[in-house]
């Protein structure tokens, strides 16, 4: 009779994951699903994967400067349109 040991693999899939879309998403401006991904992943990662702790604070970094990115983006973009349409309503700015 032989007893095979049962080994246990930690893999650093979620780890690696979130660092991929922490890159994509600086380099590539992916929509911003990508970094709440990877921000998930990487947090995941930090809790179930001690091999791919490194690469899941990169990960968790690179997705929340990606984050901040869109959400400064969108304020922009709308900060612009809702206040050119204000100051439109308003009658300030009237260009004729």
């Amino acid at each position: 009779m032989t007893l095979s040991a049962r080994t246990t693999t930690t893999g650093t899939g979620k780890g690696t994951a979130s660092l991929i879309l922490g890159v994509c998403s600086l380099l590539a401006g992916w929509i911003a699903v990508a970094p709440l991904v990877g921000l998930v992943l990487g947090i995941m990662s930090r809790r179930s994967e001690p091999m791919a702790r490194g690469r899941a604070g990169w990960g968790i970094a690179l997705n929340l400067v990606a984050l901040l990115g869109w959400i400064v983006f969108l304020i922009v973009v709308f900060g612009g349109v809702f206040g050119a349409s204000l100051l439109e309503t308003s009658g300030v700015a009237t260009l004729r």
